[in-house]
């Protein structure tokens, strides 16, 4: 080897950090306390920035369609109110559905909670006489089956109750819940002031991340950081804006069909089902065996139809809809969307299986695009 100058000062960088490297391993316990702290330090701006990425994707479409025009056109009032106003727009908006739901969708989720108690009170002495006639040879069995006795009322009001007193008093007498309840709003505030910042400055921003990269990194390593943060906007704003809207499509699709039907909990499961459409590929079964069990209870013979309109608008839902809403967004074959889905639930349990599918297709697209290249340089 040849111990020139810029060898000497490779080696002694390696050396440098081979020395760190075994003092981080010595120390480990302080090394992941430092972490923690940091992490504590950083995570409203994490969570500001995972605000401003969600905000984002309404607030783009509000922008192009009210000042698409006039921003092509570079008038000058267009420039300067075009994000304000649209990201006043898309808060007012999130704020509205989030005021519906709690005013029109819950109450009526509340009332069906309330009949369904009734009607849970009705069907349990049905199921102990099946029972008891299932199994009328076994005396001990018969006995315990006839002493089970489920008094929806005396456990909505011991719950209610708990809510007043226990809870309450939980709350209102433990100061470390207190200055928890109080950390966890002021790390909403400033992670939703953070968050607005970005959307306002976001191409600022951008031009001051792409100036650093210009300055510090090598012209390949700056390419490469350039095109996977392209590939990660793209890979979770399509995943996220074609399952929402899927999700939301799948939900009115059965709250029609119910309500057509006439079966009952229409509103409930419906809702259900769309929330749990989120959840890629296995969410919506998930809905299904919650609404088809509360139909049951009313009647088996809706239950059946239920689970029979279920799987009619899965198939409209996965070979019509879900190709054109969401399609081939994420850019990713269906057994590596599977896979994607196992290892996230594995890992991170729902939220791991909404974060790996677009992190899965980030990694795919890389990776085919290294491949294409090489095969393309050897050819």
């Amino acid at each position: 080897m040849n111990l020139d100058k810029e060898n000497i000062k490779k080696i002694r960088g390696l050396i440098l950090f081979t020395i760190f490297v075994l003092v981080a391993l010595w120390n480990y316990k302080l090394v992941f306390e430092g972490i923690g702290i940091l992490w504590k330090v950083i995570f409203p701006f994490v969570l500001g920035g995972g605000f401003a990425f969600l905000i984002n994707i309404p607030m783009n479409f509000f922008e192009k369609k009210l000042f698409g025009k006039a921003k092509q056109a570079q008038k000058k009032w267009a420039l300067k109110v075009a994000r304000p106003i649209s990201l006043i727009v898309t808060l007012v908006t999130i704020v509205g559905v989030v005021a519906i739901v709690m005013l029109v969708v819950i109450p009526e989720l509340g009332r069906t909670v309330l009949n369904l108690g009734k009607t849970i009170q009705e069907f349990i002495p049905q199921v102990q006489a099946w029972a008891m006639e299932l199994f009328r040879d076994y005396e001990e069995v018969v006995d315990r089956i006839a002493k089970i006795n489920f008094k929806w009322d005396e456990i909505l009001e011991n719950s209610i109750d708990f809510l007043k007193n226990g809870a309450g008093s939980v709350i209102g007498t433990t100061y470390q819940a207190a200055k928890s309840i109080i950390s966890g709003v002021v790390t909403f505030f400033v992670a939703f002031v953070f968050s607005c910042y970005i959307l306002i400055q976001k191409e600022k921003l951008g031009e001051q991340v792409k100036k650093m990269m210009y300055a510090f990194l090598p012209e390949d390593w700056r390419d490469i950081f350039l095109a996977l943060g392209k590939v990660i906007h793209k890979s979770f704003t399509n995943f996220f804006t074609g399952q929402c809207l899927e999700a939301v499509i799948l939900g009115l699709m059965f709250l029609v069909v119910m309500a057509i039907f006439q079966l009952p909990y229409a509103l409930l499961v419906s809702v259900l089902i769309a929330f749990t459409a989120l959840i890629p590929i296995f969410g919506a079964f998930v809905g299904c065996v919650v609404g088809a069990l509360l139909i049951f209870m009313i009647s088996p013979v809706k239950a059946l139809v239920f689970i029979v309109i279920f799987l009619v608008l899965q198939q409209v839902e996965g070979n019509f809809i879900y190709p054109h809403v969401v399609g081939s967004s994420v850019g990713l074959p269906s057994i590596w969307v599977l896979v994607a889905v196992t290892v996230g639930a594995n890992l991170m349990g729902i939220i791991g299986m909404l974060i790996f599918i677009p992190l899965t297709s980030v990694v795919y697209t890389m990776l085919r695009g290294i491949v294409n290249r090489r095969l393309g340089l050897k050819e």
